[in-house]
C-alpha cells in the first residue's frame, strides 16, 4: 500500500495509551455522568479523551476527517482518510468502576478500514494492526482460537437483553443453544477476546461505526473475521459480528435460522 501504514499505526497506538492514561485519572473516582438523549451516559473522561485524540489527529495530519461519538464529524473535503474515535466504549462500565472499558481508534483509508488500535487502560492490554502488518497484543502476536466446533466454543456479548428487543432474539437463542458457554464481556472487550483466541464468537445486535472502527483489521490480522450478521466486512452495518473462519459459516447459518450442523 502506498500510504505508511506503520506510521498510521504507530500514531493510533500512542493516542489511544495517551488517552487512555487520561481517563484513568478519572476512574473508580465517584465521577458521575450526564445522559444523553438516548439514554447513554457521558462523563468529563469521555469528553477529556476524545478532545485529546482530536488534538492529536489534527496536529499531525490536518488534512483527515474525524468521526466521534461524542464531538461528530469534522470532514476534510476530498480526503481519503477518516478516522473514528470511540473515547470510552463501555462508559456504563467505567463509571460503575468495572475494568472492562477501552478507547478504540480506528482509521479508514479509501472506504476500508486500515489501521487499529484499542487500550484496555484498567487492564492495560493494548491490541492494535494494520493492513499487512499482523495484530499485535501488548507486543506479541495475537491470533484467534483453533477451535472448529462451536459445541466448544466461547459465545461473548454484551447487554443479553438487547437482543430480543432489536429484534434479534431467535438468532440469539439458536447461537446460544449451539455453543458451549455464554458469557457477558461488554462491548469492545468481547471482540479483543476473539482476536487473541480467547473466545470463539462475539455478537453485538447494535453497533455504531465509532463503536468498531478499530476491528476489521484487527480480527483480519488476527486470522478472523469481524463485520454485519450477513458476512460483510464492515463498520457500517448496524451490527457486528467477530469470529474465526472455521466458524463463521455456522454462526451466519444459525442467524439465518439454518440449524443444520
Amino acid at each position: 500500500m502506498r500510504h505508511n501504514l506503520q506510521s498510521l499505526l504507530d500514531f493510533a497506538v500512542e493516542t489511544v495509551y495517551q488517552a487512555g492514561r487520561l481517563t484513568l485519572g478519572y476512574f473508580q473516582t465517584g465521577l458521575r455522568p450526564d445522559f444523553k438523549a438516548d439514554d447513554t451516559p457521558i462523563t468529563a473522561a469521555d469528553r477529556g479523551a476524545e478532545t485529546l485524540i482530536r488534538q492529536r489527529i489534527e496536529a499531525a495530519y490536518p488534512g483527515h476527517a474525524i468521526v466521534g461519538e461524542e464531538f461528530g464529524a469534522s470532514e476534510s473535503a476530498g480526503s481519503e482518510f477518516r478516522w473514528f474515535i470511540d473515547p470510552i466504549d463501555g462508559t456504563k462500565a467505567f463509571m460503575r468502576g468495572l475494568p472492562i472499558y477501552a478507547v478504540l481508534l480506528g482509521l479508514e483509508i479509501a472506504g476500508r478500514a486500515e489501521v487499529g488500535a484499542v487500550y484496555f487502560p484498567a487492564l492495560d492490554e493494548l491490541l492494535a494492526a494494520a493492513t499487512g502488518l499482523g495484530c499485535r497484543w501488548n507486543g506479541r502476536p495475537a491470533r484467534v482460537s483453533a477451535e472448529r466446533q462451536l459445541s466448544r466454543g466461547i459465545l461473548a456479548h454484551a447487554d443479553a437483553a438487547s437482543f430480543e428487543r432489536l429484534g434479534r432474539g431467535p438468532a440469539w437463542a439458536r447461537l446460544q443453544a449451539a455453543s458451549y458457554h455464554r458469557c457477558g464481556m461488554s462491548d469492545a472487550y468481547g471482540h479483543a477476546l476473539v482476536a487473541t483466541g480467547r473466545a470463539e464468537v462475539m455478537l453485538d445486535p447494535i453497533m455504531n461505526a465509532w463503536d468498531c472502527g478499530p476491528f476489521p483489521p484487527i480480527l483480519r490480522e488476527a486470522g478472523g473475521f469481524f463485520g454485519d450478521w450477513a458476512g460483510n466486512e464492515t463498520i457500517h452495518g448496524g451490527e457486528a459480528l467477530s469470529t474465526t473462519p472455521a466458524l463463521l459459516p455456522q454462526v451466519l447459518a444459525l442467524i439465518a435460522g439454518d440449524q443444520a450442523k
